[in-house]
């Protein structure tokens, strides 16, 4: 049996343990066109023959920009990465300018993209940087097509120089670039290994109630982001078949099709799933509404393992049976686990599904760590809600004296690439300070308590963690985004941008005369009393001195295009402080 020590070695794992019908699975004209394990592992040879052929040497940089995942993701990743060159996922929703910047730092000389917006953003900077071709995936016109790598690597006699470079290739050699999407500055490329990926893969598995064979994966957080890169990897190693999700648009349809046991979401996601739920719960009567609340009443109830005793569980039962089981039906039928990351879930949602049998797992990791440095399991008490689980095997977790969360592990990064400097600021020995604010309790489980960085002093000299402040405020279907501001002012206030969709229905529900554009919603006073009642609540669980005292709401929606927020749905604060700085000083002034 093949013994994965680097990332190509996992297909072929998978062919001598599984050789599935079905390994990747991507939707193209309404239809789904699947790839085998042999079709899979046959065309990534072809393309190694291809870019040997298009003289790439080892250690040469390929970028690969996609809008969507899909199977020919997977076949340019392993064609790469087989040759001894490194694959440079890059987030597609960027700016040509950042594209400029990060084809440039990786010193990238060919670029493969989805379709034509990327070719576009990317051809109109191409001039300036080392790339030779850009080829896309897509039919672009204009644009070279991938398939001419399969017409040059269709010729198998350079087969064995693509083994020579296989086995040239060490688990300490550096498999990937990943630029991350910082919140400031520029992007800087985290030099990953085969070694820190493939350990942190298959240390993870266990975490994951993957029936090997039989288990149906939907795959729709971008394949650029370390996280979904390596459960795509687990995925293989677990012999679980692939469906790439059409996009986040399609993701109710494409659930209904596949009928996924297993998926990863992000927080926002769930938001949208429940409160999609809820309204179709409003929209009820009688004693079907009643039983819809009663049922969700008695979710944010929930404890694992049967803490809440046996009446709980009674009823429990009974809302499964009857409201549930409607819910899980309407996402597929067979989803039992989703595994949370890239930031904070709300303890209240954790709840609500994990009663409705889809079961989330919270993790944590930063793309530093390859990502996992822990996870949550429903098996074997390694569940608590309100954490982020135990941290996997090989990987330590150290909390230092100002709360600050160390790691320790194979999964640790080589460095930041051409940027030494920065590598020794955030590493102490074999520890990666992680900037995040931590406690591990009493039974092991790791919790984020907020950002080192984000944590700020008011005037006054109290501190305010402004992370807790916001999750518990965005459980509020009335908020979509919020920022807590306040530093060095004498008190907290906050920039929210309400949930403009929730609220038209609202508008509608309740018969207000309120407009309905988000420009009239921002400024209207039922709106902005509604939204004081939220803040009020959310207040209330805070000591003085860390309540909002003001808040303003924005009429645009906070977005990756707008420069809000990062590929990653993380907000860009110093950024969304200029936008706002007029609203700003309307607060302090």
């Amino acid at each position: 049996m093949t013994e994965i020590t680097r990332l190509f070695d996992f297909p072929y794992y998978q062919l001598e343990k599984y050789d599935l019908d079905v390994a990747l699975a991507t939707k193209y004209n309404g239809q789904w066109v699947k790839t085998s394990t042999r079709e899979y592992i046959k065309k990534s040879n072809t393309i190694s023959r291809a870019l040997l052929r298009m003289g790439v040497e080892k250690n040469d940089k390929i970028a690969v920009i996609s809008s969507n995942n899909r199977t020919e993701w997977n076949f340019m990743d392993i064609g790469i990465l087989q040759v001894g060159a490194q694959n440079v996922p890059i987030y597609p929703t960027i700016s040509s300018e950042e594209f400029e910047y990060v084809l440039n730092h990786s010193e990238s000389i060919y670029c493969f993209v989805s379709d034509e917006e990327v070719f576009k953003k990317v051809n109109a900077i191409k001039h300036k940087t080392k790339v030779k071709e850009i080829y896309s995936f897509d039919e672009i016109p204009g644009c070279k097509h991938y398939s001419e790598l399969f017409e040059i690597g269709q010729d198998e006699s350079n087969q064995p120089e693509v083994e020579d470079r296989k086995n040239s290739v060490k688990a300490e050699d550096l498999a990937t670039l990943i630029y991350t999407s910082g919140t400031t500055g520029k992007p800087k490329g985290v030099m990953l290994s085969h070694r820190n990926i493939t350990s942190n893969a298959l240390d993870s598995v266990p975490r994951l109630p993957i029936i090997s064979g039989e288990t149906r994966i939907l795959s729709f957080l971008p394949l650029c982001h370390i996280f979904e890169r390596v459960l795509i990897y687990i995925y293989q190693y677990a012999g679980s078949g692939i469906y790439y999700a059409e996009g986040l648009d399609k993701i109710s349809d494409n659930v209904k099709e596949v009928k996924p046991h297993l998926m990863s979401v992000v927080p926002r996601l769930l938001e949208k799933v429940f409160d999609k739920i809820v309204s179709k719960g409003e929209d009820l009567s009688g004693i079907k509404k009643r039983l819809f609340f009663w049922a969700i009443a008695i979710g944010e109830q929930y404890e694992p393992y049967g803490q809440n005793g046996w009446w709980y569980e009674t009823k429990l039962k009974l809302a499964r049976k009857l409201i549930f089981s409607k819910w899980k039906e309407g996402l597929g039928g067979c989803l039992d686990t989703m595994v949370s990351g890239s930031a904070a879930l709300q303890p209240r949602l954790s709840r609500i599904f994990c009663a409705a049998e889809m079961y989330v797992m919270e993790g944590y990791g930063l793309t530093e760590t390859s990502p996992v440095v822990s996870v949550g399991m429903m098996k074997d008490g390694m569940y608590k809600i309100g954490t982020v689980g135990k941290p996997i095997r090989n990987v330590e977790v150290k909390i230092a004296e100002d709360d600050e969360i160390l790691i320790k592990g194979p999964n640790v990064m080589m460095g930041y690439y051409k940027d030494p400097e920065k590598t020794a600021e955030v590493m102490t020995g074999e520890y990666f300070h992680t900037g995040d604010k931590g406690l591990v309790d009493a039974d092991g489980f790791l919790k984020i308590t907020g950002r080192k960085k984000e944590q700020f002093k008011t005037s006054g000299g109290k501190y305010i963690i402004p992370t807790l402040l916001e999750n518990d405020l965005k459980q509020s279907r009335f908020i979509e985004q919020v920022m807590v501001i306040g530093e060095g002012e004498k008190m907290p206030a906050a920039f929210i941008q309400p949930n403009f969709e929730f609220i038209k229905d609202w508008i509608k529900r309740k018969e207000l005369k309120v407009g309905t554009t988000n420009i009239e919603i921002a400024n209207s006073p039922e709106v902005i009393g509604r939204i004081q009642r939220e803040v009020d609540a959310c207040n209330a669980r805070f000591g003085n001195w860390e309540q909002i005292k003001r808040f303003e709401l924005t009429s645009d929606v906070w977005s990756i295009d707008g420069g809000q927020l990062t590929p990653t749905m993380k907000m860009r604060r110093d950024v969304i402080m200029g936008i706002y700085s007029d609203l700003y000083k309307k607060i302090y002034s």
